[in-house]
This record gives C-alpha cells, sequence and structure tokens, in this order.
C-alpha cells in the first residue's frame, strides 16, 4: 500500500506540474498617466478633481483615508467604447473582455509626426509595417506611436493650445489616424482595439470624426492618451486594457500595461 500510495503522489505531481503555469520573464511596462489636477482633458472638459473625505488617526487610534473623484469619461488616459460615436454599438461596460486583452503591433511614426504635428497615420505606415513584419495578425491590438506621450502633461505641446472652451477646439494640433486607414483596417485587418498616445484617434484639426465612426459603427474600441511608448517592440508583446466598467458609459479611465518577454 505505501508502494501503491507513492506512485499515486508522483503520478499526482506529474500532473500538477505539467498544468501549472510556467514562469515568465515578461516585463510589465505601465502605458497609463496618472489621474491628477495636470490630467489633460479636451478643452470643453473640467479636468480630475479628488476632493479628500479623511486622512487622518481616528479616535480608535487607527489610520484611515477616503477620497472622492470626479472626471469626464473622456480624459487622461482612457477608452472609448464604441458607443462614443455609433448608436448602435458597444457601451464600456458590454465591450467582451477578450477584446481588451491579447497579441499586439506597434506601428511607430515618431519621425513623420515630429516633421508635422498634423500628421495623418496612412495605409503607407500600415503596409510598410507589413513589409517588414509580416501581415498584421488577426485578432491584433494595434498601438500607435507618436512620441507625443513626452510632451505630457504640457497642454501647449502636446494638444497645441492651453486655452479652455468651445473655441479652443480649432487650435488642436496633434497626430492622429487617417480616415482612409481607419477604412483599411475594418476592411482588411480584424482587429481586437486601436490606441494612440493623443488625446483622440482622430488628429486635432478634425471637424467629422471620421475615424471614430468608421472604427465604431464595427465596435473596435480606441485607447486615447496612452502613455510612454518607448520600451515597446513592434511586435511580439501583448496588452491588457482595463477600463472603470461604468453602466452605459461611452468611455472611461483606463489603466493600460504592456507585457513585453
Amino acid at each position: 500500500m505505501k508502494r501503491l500510495g507513492l506512485l499515486v503522489s508522483a503520478a499526482f505531481c506529474l500532473s500538477a506540474c505539467a498544468t501549472a503555469p510556467k514562469a515568465t520573464n515578461e516585463k510589465i511596462i505601465d502605458l497609463s498617466h496618472p489621474f491628477d489636477a495636470q490630467t489633460i482633458y479636451w478643452p470643453t472638459e473640467d479636468g480630475f478633481k479628488l476632493e479628500k473625505r479623511a486622512d487622518g488617526v481616528t479616535e480608535q487610534g487607527y489610520y484611515y483615508a477616503a477620497n472622492a473623484f470626479a472626471a469626464p469619461e473622456h480624459g487622461g488616459t482612457h477608452i472609448d467604447a464604441p458607443k462614443h460615436f455609433s448608436i448602435s454599438s458597444h457601451t464600456v461596460d458590454q465591450i467582451p473582455l477578450d477584446q481588451l486583452i491579447g497579441d499586439a503591433i506597434l506601428i511607430d511614426v515618431t519621425k513623420q509626426a515630429e516633421a508635422n504635428r498634423d500628421y495623418l497615420i496612412s495605409v503607407d505606415d500600415f503596409t510598410n509595417w507589413e513589409k517588414a513584419n509580416g501581415q498584421i495578425p488577426n485578432g491584433s491590438i494595434i498601438l500607435l506611436r507618436t512620441g507625443f506621450a513626452r510632451f505630457w502633461p504640457d497642454r501647449v505641446k502636446y494638444m497645441g493650445t492651453d486655452e479652455r472652451g468651445a473655441a479652443a477646439v480649432a487650435k488642436l494640433h496633434f497626430p492622429g489616424l487617417s480616415p482612409d486607414a481607419a477604412r483599411w483596417l475594418t476592411t482588411n485587418r480584424s482587429i481586437k482595439a486601436i490606441g494612440l498616445d493623443t488625446p483622440s484617434i482622430d488628429y486635432g484639426q478634425s471637424t467629422k470624426f471620421e475615424c471614430h465612426q468608421i472604427l465604431f459603427a464595427k465596435n473596435i474600441p480606441a485607447f486615447e492618451n496612452v502613455g510612454d511608448m518607448t520600451a515597446l517592440p513592434l511586435k511580439g508583446f501583448r496588452v491588457i486594457a482595463m477600463p472603470m466598467k461604468i453602466t452605459g458609459g461611452s468611455g472611461g479611465p483606463l489603466r493600460i500595461a504592456a507585457m513585453v518577454p
């Protein structure tokens, strides 16, 4: 019986070891800007507000802290749910979690954006990436690096103006995705989500927000104001993007991270 017990224990150990998760050497890179008094929002929106409700030692002798916060859905590192520009598409709480987690690629257009802060990321930027790296895999999360994250939280350098109100919108200057590229992606490739390091998936001078309309009609969410991507490779990494689960929300604050081998 003792021998049988040892055999059973050995078999159990082999089975457990075979199914146990393998240790990895992945580096986790935070791609989120913090939410604070400097967080950048659209010129027509109020900023992030944190109200301290408690901070100190209680009468019972233990320390206790609690705050209240208020913020628009769209600002800081955040997600645009497809509902933002498409009446029949997903609200933020309806986006499947699988769509927010997965293998990712990076399209780097920092040189183009340095030469032109109104740069429109083109179909050629995607096809040139594919010539060097192979076709964009189905189910990819695409991150677009313009290099503008380095300007955060300087509103003038990041957005083109630090003015507030409706009149300031016409003074916004930052890169974005071209409508032609958005159409090409939704027609020719199958992606989970797309994000970039500027305030909007459409460039600053957009008035029709065509990329929002094109992507969101296909239930493809966008991550905006993504943080510094300089440590990311062009492919071979994963992304986890977890937004606040706001019932019926058109977007919300986002904690996004990349896992790089």
